[in-house]
């Protein structure tokens, strides 16, 4: 079992004894997803890395916060605070996230690496970013910034 599931399992023992009722659930749709991921795509992996799983909790903190989006946009803050609440606890499981400014010097570094030039090589350095970005940046502000550094 990767170590990050493990902290996972301890986490949900954790919650489940302070009787926090929002970490327990946040901490259980994770433990959700990673199982779901485990038994999904043609057979039962024993365990998944490190890697897939930050994959899978971003994915989870990021639709938390676009259900927070809809629910203050229809008034519904209560819905919209419950929401960033679990998306809050998620995140503690994510590594820190780069500033704009080192997410363009990353991308800087990589479109010299692969001496990109036009807007032709965006697919390249797209793909390069988003591997070596995983879990640190979100997708939208990379391609914005490799969009901006090409054209």
């Amino acid at each position: 079992m990767a170590q990050l599931e493990n902290q996972i399992q301890s986490d949900i023992k954790a919650a489940m004894i302070a009787k926090d009722a929002v970490a327990l659930t946040s901490i259980r749709a994770i433990k959700a997803a990673i199982l779901l991921a485990k038994t999904s795509e043609g057979g039962a992996k024993e365990s998944l890395e490190d890697e897939e799983v930050i994959k899978i909790i971003g994915k989870l903190v990021k639709q938390r916060k676009e259900s927070a989006a809809i629910y203050s946009q229809q008034n519904r803050e209560d819905l919209a605070q419950n929401e960033l609440a679990e998306a809050k606890v998620m995140e503690k499981y994510l590594p820190k996230s780069l500033s704009e400014e080192e997410v363009e010097a990353a991308v800087k570094e990589i479109i010299a690496q692969i001496g990109a030039s036009s807007m032709a090589d965006m697919g390249k350095v797209m793909g390069v970013a988003t591997k070596k970005l995983a879990g640190a940046a979100d997708g939208r502000v990379i391609s914005t910034i490799v969009k901006r550094l090409l054209s």
